[in-house]
């Protein structure tokens, strides 16, 4: 590849911020899963869409922040001028509506959610950096990405899987209490980040009979991983409050699985790999 094209490639790879694309993977995976499966090609057009939702969302992100990162992250690719402000609009509207289409294909039900996704990655986008709430807006970003995964199985959506969404929401309400202190300096309280306790807690309660053992470790290595991770920001040295983000996104993987339960044999091995990737991809690619 030519120099310039390697650049410009990076430049759309840090936009996307691609190395959180695991983590929508395993809210594909687990969504769907608990929607019953179905055919692969199901399973590999959704996890298209929703990639391309994902990532339209990221551009947009930077095209609606580009006043604030041209005073606070010069950085970033648009104010330095790596890639043009109509450029990114033009990539960003393209993959969400793209999204939304394929997911039309599906059926009526994943098309309207498709469609409350979209709303909600607009609004985010829109409004993250003036609103208190805009973590309980990017929790719904999840929540609705994993409502429309599950609608795509072959049983749809189940009681359970509301529940498990609605948990896996109220951890990324926590993440992204914790991810917006960052950017704005504010002072971290402990109590928020509670909520990233919920998939712990509703995991133990769900999973019973035979998905009890695996699903008690799973609940464990969560409060494990969710204690490592804000380490960095309460309690290390020397406070990285990017460390403890990074992680607490990586560990989304980690609260898929816990809503299967563990699953069978392969599943434990596919989300523990996408973890793996994730950290992977966090080396190469910031996650913020």
């Amino acid at each position: 590849m030519k120099p310039k094209f390697q650049e410009y490639l990076r430049t759309l790879l840090l936009l996307g911020r691609v190395s959180n694309l695991p983590t929508v993977w395993s809210n594909c995976l687990a969504g769907w899963m608990l929607g019953g499966g179905g055919p692969n090609s199901d399973l590999v057009l959704l996890i298209g869409a929703a990639t391309a939702m994902y990532i339209g969302g990221m551009f947009l992100n930077d095209a609606m922040d580009v006043n604030f990162d041209q005073q606070h992250r010069p950085e970033r690719p648009i104010p330095s001028g790596r890639i043009s402000l109509g450029e990114v609009w033009i990539y960003g509207m393209g993959l969400l509506v793209g999204g939304v289409l394929v997911f039309g294909l599906f059926s009526r039900t994943s098309l309207i959610l498709s469609i409350y996704l979209f709303t909600s990655i607009l609004i985010y986008d829109l409004v993250h950096k003036a609103l208190i709430i805009s973590p309980l807006l990017m929790a719904m970003c999840r929540v609705f990405l994993f409502l429309v995964a599950a609608s795509v199985g072959a049983t749809g959506i189940s009681g359970l899987t509301l529940w498990m969404s609605i948990a896996l929401g109220l951890y990324v309400v926590g993440l992204s209490y914790v991810a917006k202190s960052e950017s704005n300096g504010g002072a971290l309280r402990y109590w928020p980040c509670l909520a990233l306790l919920a998939p712990v807690g509703l995991g133990v309660l769900v999973n019973k009979g035979e998905y009890r053992p695996a699903g008690n470790v799973l609940a464990v290595v969560v409060l494990l991983w969710v204690a490592r991770s804000l380490y960095f920001t309460f309690w290390a040295p020397r406070k990285n409050i990017g460390q403890t983000v990074s992680l607490l996104l990586a560990g989304i993987t980690l609260v898929d699985l816990l809503a299967l339960g563990g699953g069978s044999f392969p599943t434990p091995v596919v989300f523990g790999g996408l973890f793996v990737l994730a950290l992977l991809f966090q080396k190469l690619i910031p996650a913020t």
